[in-house]
């Protein structure tokens, strides 16, 4: 496989909503209160535990989140209803997930001068995907006019380095010249806003990659992808039980361990050094060091993960240039964190200059590129 590829153009979806610290911690306070009164006995006789107070500056503090954007932002801040109204759609409707990939798929085609018949081939990455059949990437690949193949890939917060991965290796293998990955991030329904450690956590988005062979780049800006590194470790401090079993199960498949909840500390402790060594690894493969590297494009759970990573591999802390940080307006946005940071700052480098995307999640998972600009 002596196929070199490119990444070619990068496209991204924002929501028009948004939610701010200091919105979401009123509503959830407002809520906490209905609650703890609804419950007074149960919590004085110690069978329910009551629900504590958060403030927008521990959020702030805790993880360098100010804000998130979300698909639907009616009814997350009703303190009777506590998640996102979002219709239902007929099966002859476009889906949610693929309206919005297709909105960040366009943009990255045209990034990359790239149209419907120059594609052979799309992935959908994400941590959810609204439906088991007919993929969304299939869907996907019918309303952008794609002839060749589409499937759905799941890796949590490593979905999409790990989407870009199987690109990777569908190009070198010649069974594809180029390929579309997108990640339509949807989290909201899947986010416990009644749990003070979580509820603020996660924010909605999109984003899509062209990866395609050396030889039919015509895209200004690119990147060789040097190579692609991956490792999984299994580990039940994040989870996410919703599922098809839980119809058979005879339990609530929207009951707080049915949504997303993790053991924050835990995945702190495990996952920073995972991933500092990982990167490492990574650039060593290439004789290279954390100091040649011009631009980190991190995953974006949480600043303080990012800042300690950063601290483990250069000795010191990455300034906003070397890795900048996109998680303080778009929040945790899951596997879309690391390529929203280099779709906003990564035309700025030049020829041979190196970055790495690097991603680390669920699972646990962790997945990276190494690419230099051409």
């Amino acid at each position: 496989m002596t196929q070199n590829v490119v990444l070619s153009g990068t496209g991204l979806f924002t929501p028009e909503h948004s939610i701010s610290n200091q919105e979401l911690i009123a509503s959830y306070n407002a809520y906490a209160d209905k609650f703890n009164q609804e419950n007074a006995a149960e919590i004085e006789a110690g069978t329910i535990i009551a629900k504590p107070h958060s403030s927008a500056e521990f959020v702030e503090k805790a993880s360098g989140i100010k804000s998130r954007y979300i698909y639907e932002k009616n009814g997350v801040l009703d303190i009777n209803r506590m998640r996102p109204i979002i219709a239902e759609r007929s099966d002859d409707q476009i889906s949610n997930q693929a309206e919005m990939a297709v909105a960040a798929a366009k943009e990255a085609m045209l990034a990359a001068n790239k149209t419907a018949q120059d594609i052979d081939a799309v992935i959908v990455s994400c941590a959810y995907v609204q439906r088991s059949y007919p993929a969304i990437a299939i869907e996907v690949q019918a309303e952008l006019g794609i002839q060749g193949f589409g499937f759905d890939m799941l890796v949590a917060c490593s979905a999409a380095t790990f989407g870009m991965h199987r690109a990777y290796e569908m190009i070198k293998a010649e069974t594809a010249r180029c390929v579309l990955v997108i990640n339509p991030e949807l989290v909201s329904p899947q986010i416990n806003y009644t749990d003070r450690d979580s509820h603020f956590i996660f924010g909605d988005v999109a984003t899509a990659v062209v990866l395609e062979a050396e030889e039919t780049v015509t895209s200004d800006n690119a990147y060789n992808v040097l190579s692609t590194k991956a490792f999984t470790q299994f580990s039940s401090n994040i989870r996410s039980n919703h599922g098809y079993l839980n119809y058979a199960n005879d339990t609530d498949p929207y009951g707080p361990d049915k949504l997303f909840h993790q053991e924050g500390r835990k995945v702190f402790k495990d996952v920073c050094p995972l991933a500092a060594e990982h990167i490492r690894e990574h650039l060593s493969k290439h004789d290279l060091g954390p100091d040649n590297l011009r631009r980190w494009w991190l995953h974006q759970a949480n600043i303080n993960m990012n800042t300690l990573i950063s601290k483990r591999l250069l000795g010191r802390e990455a300034s906003l240039e070397e890795a900048p940080i996109v998680l303080d307006r778009y929040a945790n946005t899951a596997s879309a964190g690391s390529v929203i940071a280099f779709h906003l700052y990564n035309t700025d480098l030049v020829g041979g200059d190196f970055g790495i995307l690097c991603s680390f999640g669920a699972g646990y998972s962790i997945g990276s590129l190494l690419v230099q600009k051409r």
